[in-house]
């Protein structure tokens, strides 16, 4: 006789000892009609029914006897349905046949869904039954199953065979009673799972402390066998850093081995970067947790599973046993010191590595593809696909090194170096998929690059002779390009890597050596400033420019003529504005005219005010398909029989995007008001309101509205400089991508910059003075203007920096001392009979609470 448990709404059966889970009473059958979503102890399951492999689904066949079993590889989100009171959807693989085959979609509604939601997770495996199969809308975009499955109805069941997530560890004495049996095992994790360990101090490697967590069972490589799901140690030989994948995750790969000679490829799947193991050289050591064995071309490979997470050590002998990185429910045992001890051991005796790439900078020769690791001193965006990183290791390139001209207003970091100082700094150009890795370092940060190309080349320059002769010199670049192929990508070192004291160590000696003017390369290095008392104090703020001047006081600051850079160490007596949205403003590079952001009001009045009908018929540009719709208006119009009046929505795709499958990439909509755009914004990539003149040609909204709006972001153009405006096709900008830039370009439209503008009033003690800060804001906050205006994080990040700078209520003594670098300049007034007025700028600076908003 089966025992049962009902759990809230769902039916947990528990099948004793030698009983089968393929027989239920009658009072079960009455509870699972009520509950459709099941969950059954392992390997139990619906025994009435025939299971067929996901691969044979097909709309023609008769489905109503069958099964389908597969692991949950997607859980979506419970969304509220206009037909059906809820829905989600969800995606289900077995091992029947090709991925693209073997995974499926499924559709839950009602109480399917509402039920599914809390009880199933990621990982689980299910069985369905009662489901009915239709095409799959998107079936000819290609790489996935041509059927969907639909659950409705009290017909259709899922059934959750659910194992404790105790299989891992080692077992547990049982308890003995008299009572029924029951399960103990929890879908919740418990609140008290250890945090990670801190940094030990020593003179020696630290040793890890001993986690009281129970004690997990460790497979060697070579005794895996298919479909389990253990936990390993291995070394690595080889990996592929983290890249986006077609998916919502990043995938990383790696290839192990340990002391049973096996060599074993990992394929990693995880939402975040920071969940994948950080590995950093060949040879480190790694930890992984829930992963499963399957076989991949005959042969076995691992791949991450539900509960998945990593741990990464240094291979090195000697080094600490300190982890690079783990996930926050992980700790490190006894026994994980003796398995990286141990591995550390052996992997020493083995000849298991390719000699090390790493080559520095001194080293470099031509058409060399090698691994850097250096620090970062500035960086600048090229264009949407190209990042310039300047870097320097503490040596010389004995190489002419090609130098890169950017914008100084985009560059974070110093922009300028001396003569003597450039002779030190690479010019690294980061390509493609790297990109958006480059956005996250911050100047300062110490990197690896791995598979870093060095490209000759030369550049003809005049003759020092003279006589209008020219000569041919060589020049060494360096490249990352794009893609993944031999590990290629870039990270930041953190601070408890072992390379990261060496390198510093290298600098110090190079300085030493060289006896370099080096002070605008240690001002990146966080390196606290001193004042002219010789006393240490730490500072607000950290300077990072490298001008050559002496600090002076406010007094001497006004005194002096208008013109340069100067340091100043001061205090923040008070700021203005006080409500952060009024510090957002347009700037205009091209006219340096600053304009308010309009707010809702006024846009909705540019769109109510633009939406009348054409006249005659409308023109559709020969570039475009279009459509239309009606829509129910706000409110009923008492002229119009029948109630509420109806609104004509048009709507237009670019062609050659529809044929290239990329629809969501760009639209225009006529008829739209400012909430509807918004949220059409949140399907399509880049929403642009238009308008249709009396002829019935489309017409771009006046510029005072946005004339793009991407995801929660708007963008406006300059009235001034934005010459004739029309609206053209942006696919013959020719970029992979349509970003903002390619839509202003095509539609001769000067695109204006959201920038923060704010104004401090500084103090020491000698005088007071008024400086703006806005073109450095973005560096002195370290959040971009975009983000403070659509991100409470990066909102409340500068709200943060603020009132440690200058609290709202505490005395004057209590601020922190900035040291600020300021630049002085006069404008004319034409207000004011010509007469040149001085105004200051706080520039160089970032404020040292400010962290980066990830």
């Amino acid at each position: 006789m089966s025992s049962e448990l009902q759990i809230d709404s769902f039916l947990f059966l528990s099948q004793p000892a030698g009983s089968s889970p393929l027989h239920s009473t009658s009072q079960e059958a009455t509870a699972a009609t009520r509950m459709p979503v099941i969950l059954l102890a392992e390997g139990a399951g619906p025994g009435n029914l025939t299971i067929v492999p996901i691969a044979h689904i097909n709309v023609a066949a008769n489905h109503s006897h069958h099964s389908v079993k597969g692991r949950v590889v997607h859980k979506g989100q419970l969304l509220a349905s206009s037909r059906h009171n809820f829905s989600l959807k969800t995606i289900i693989e077995d091992d029947s046949g090709p991925r693209e085959v073997s995974s499926i979609n499924v559709v839950l509604l009602d109480k399917l869904a509402s039920d599914f939601y809390p009880a199933v997770n990621q990982g689980d495996e299910v069985t369905l039954s009662g489901f009915s199969v239709r095409d799959c809308p998107t079936a000819e975009m290609g790489r996935q199953h041509p059927c969907v499955l639909e659950m409705l109805g009290d017909r259709a069941f899922v059934h959750v065979s659910w194992s404790p997530p105790t299989d891992l560890s080692a077992p547990q004495q049982a308890q003995k009673n008299d009572g029924p049996a029951t399960s103990s095992a929890s879908r919740i994790p418990p609140a008290d799972l250890p945090a990670p360990r801190q940094a030990q101090k020593n003179s020696g490697p630290a040793t890890p402390s001993v986690s009281s967590e129970p004690k997990r069972a460790y497979v060697k490589l070579g005794d895996l066998k298919p479909g389990d799901v253990v936990n390993v140690y291995g070394v690595v030989v080889f990996f592929k850093r983290p890249f986006k994948s077609r998916g919502t995750d990043y995938c990383s790969s790696l290839k192990i081995t340990d002391q049973s000679q096996k060599l074993i490829s990992c394929t990693i799947f995880c939402p975040t970067l920071e969940s994948h193991p950080q590995i950093f050289q060949n040879g480190d050591i790694v930890r992984l947790h829930k992963v499963k064995t399957k076989l991949y071309k005959g042969s076995l490979a691992l791949i991450s599973s539900f509960g998945f997470s990593a741990m990464t050590f240094s291979g090195k002998e000697g080094d600490d046993f300190e982890p690079q990185t783990s996930s926050r429910t992980s700790s490190f045992t006894e026994d994980d010191y003796q398995n990286v001890k141990a591995l550390r051991s052996w992997a020493a005796d083995q000849d298991l590595l390719h000699p090390d790439p790493g080559v520095p900078l001194s080293g470099v020769q031509p058409e060399m593809y090698f691994n850097l690791t250096c620090q970062l001193l500035a960086k600048a965006p090229v264009d949407s696909t190209c990042t310039l990183l300047r870097v320097w290791d503490g040596s010389r390139c004995p190489h002419a090194l090609l130098q890169v001209t950017v914008d100084p207003d985009v560059t974070e970091g110093p922009a300028y170096f001396s003569e003597e100082q450039e002779m030190l700094i690479a010019n690294v150009l980061v390509y493609d998929n790297h990109v958006e890795c480059a956005r996250r370092l911050k100047p300062g940060d110490f990197l690896r690059i791995f598979n870093l190309r060095a490209v000759p080349g030369s550049v003809k320059v005049p003759k020092q002779s003279g006589g209008g002769r020219v000569e041919e010199v060589n020049l060494l670049a360096f490249h990352l390009h794009g893609g993944t192929a031999y590990g290629r990508g870039l990270c930041a070192l953190p601070d408890n890597n072992p390379d990261v004291p060496k390198l510093k160590r290298a600098m110090e000696l190079f300085h030493a050596a060289n006896q370099v003017n080096d002070s605008a390369m240690m001002e990146v290095d966080d390196a606290p400033p001193h004042p002219a008392g010789g006393a240490s104090m730490e500072f607000g703020t950290v300077r990072r420019c490298a001008h050559e001047v002496a600090p002076i006081t406010l007094g001497e600051l006004l005194r002096r003529e208008p013109g340069g850079f100067h340091h100043v160490r001061a205090q923040l007596a008070s700021y203005e504005p006080q409500r952060l949205h009024q510090a957002l403003k347009l700037y205009c590079s091209k006219c340096n005219a600053m304009e308010e952001v309009p707010n809702d009001l006024h846009v909705e009045s540019v769109l109510s005010g633009e939406s009348g009908q054409p006249s005659g018929p409308y023109v559709r540009p020969f570039w475009c398909f279009s459509g239309s719709t009606y829509i129910p208006a706000a409110a009923a119009a008492d002229d119009e029989p029948g109630g509420a009046s109806k609104r004509l929505i048009r709507f237009y795709q670019s062609a050659l995007l529809v044929l290239e499958r990329r629809p969501k990439e760009f639209i225009l909509f006529a008829g739209y008001m400012l909430h509807e755009l918004r949220r059409m914004a949140a399907k399509y990539l880049n929403v642009v309101p238009v308008s249709c003149a009396p002829d019935g040609r489309l017409a771009l909204l006046d510029l005072s509205a946005p004339f793009l709006l991407c995801g929660r972001k708007s963008f406006y153009g300059c009235k001034r400089c934005s010459k004739e405006p029309a609206i053209m096709d942006p696919t013959l900008q020719g970029s992979k991508v349509i970003n903002e830039r390619d839509i202003a370009k095509a539609f001769g439209i000067q695109l204006l910059k959201l920038v923060l503008v704010l104004k401090f009033r500084l103090q020491d003690g000698d005088d007071t003075l008024d400086a703006f800060l806005w073109k450095d804001a973005e560096t002195f906050f370290n959040v971009s203007a975009e983000d403070a205006a659509i991100n409470q994080q990066a909102q409340a990040q500068i709200r943060q920096t603020l009132d440690s700078l200058c609290p709202p209520e505490g005395a004057t003594g209590e601020r922190p001392w900035l040291d600020l670098c300021v630049a002085s300049y006069s404008e004319s007034d034409a207000d004011a009979d010509g007469k040149a007025e001085t105004f200051y700028q706080v520039c160089h600076t970032s404020a040292r609470t400010s962290s980066p908003l990830t």
